[in-house]
């Protein structure tokens, strides 16, 4: 009976801790950076925001949480962050105007941003892309835990700080944390992709947009950059990595 138990006790341990508890899809964030990251959550218009908008995830750090059925939002990572016990502070990069638990309009770019759309009432498809057309500040990845149906990797798994163009870098005390994108940098309809050029027939990538996409090509490089980068798939689990491994 004892040998039983030892056998049964760690098979209900685990069905308890990775169980699938809701009717949406279960996130496990992981920090793989020599440093802190401060996660940031904003859910779309009418959608919650989970984990109260961000919270500190420490180098080597995981945290799970399970996400509403059919919710659709954006997740970045904010470096180089001081907060107060109120919440009060800033970051780096990523800052959400000064407050830890980020609300509104998201985070300020240049940062890489986790889109994502967990089913609707269209579809019972997942939806999910990494975008570089806020800019970037450090590498992150999203993928399916044990596979799934359709599904592929969202990523930019390399540094774009090490070779981002000078006219595109921002700089931390001398150090560059941040790669705008074009549109940030030249502020204009044509690399922006709004006004006359608002169409994928108008609006075309920028150089910078190509060099973006020649070093990430699994992440979305300028705003119609949908048919290489938009991931498809149906699977209960999902883990995003902020620096992941090559």
């Amino acid at each position: 009976m004892a040998r039983t138990c030892s056998i049964l006790l760690p098979l209900l341990f685990y069905l308890i801790t990775f169980s699938k508890t809701t009717d949406g899809a279960q996130l496990i964030l992981v920090n793989n950076c020599g440093e802190s990251v401060w996660p940031g959550i904003l859910g779309s218009a009418g959608q919650p925001t989970p984990k109260d908008g961000g919270f500190l995830l420490s180098s080597g750090e995981e945290v799970v949480f399970d996400m509403p059925e059919k919710w659709s939002g954006r997740i970045w990572g904010r470096q180089g962050c001081s907060f107060d016990n109120n919440g009060k502070g800033s970051c780096a990069t990523g800052d959400c105007f000064g407050t830890l638990h980020c609300r509104g309009k998201g985070g300020k770019p240049p940062a890489t941003v986790v889109e994502m759309t967990l089913g609707s009432s269209k579809s019972s498809l997942h939806f999910y892309d990494v975008s570089l057309v806020d800019g970037f500040n450090l590498p992150v990845s999203m993928k399916p835990v044990g596979g799934g149906i359709g599904c592929g990797v969202a990523a930019c798994e390399v540094d774009l700080n090490v070779c981002c163009p000078s006219a595109l870098e921002v700089k931390e005390n001398g150090r560059v944390v941040g790669c705008k994108s074009a549109c940030l940098a030249m502020q204009s309809a044509k690399y922006c992709c709004t006004g006359n050029y608002a169409d994928p027939k108008t609006c075309k990538p920028t150089l910078f947009a190509h060099l973006f996409k020649a070093i990430c090509p699994k992440a979305y490089s300028y705003a119609y950059d949908d048919s290489s980068s938009l991931n498809r798939c149906r699977a209960s689990r999902y883990v995003i990595t902020f620096c992941p491994p090559p």
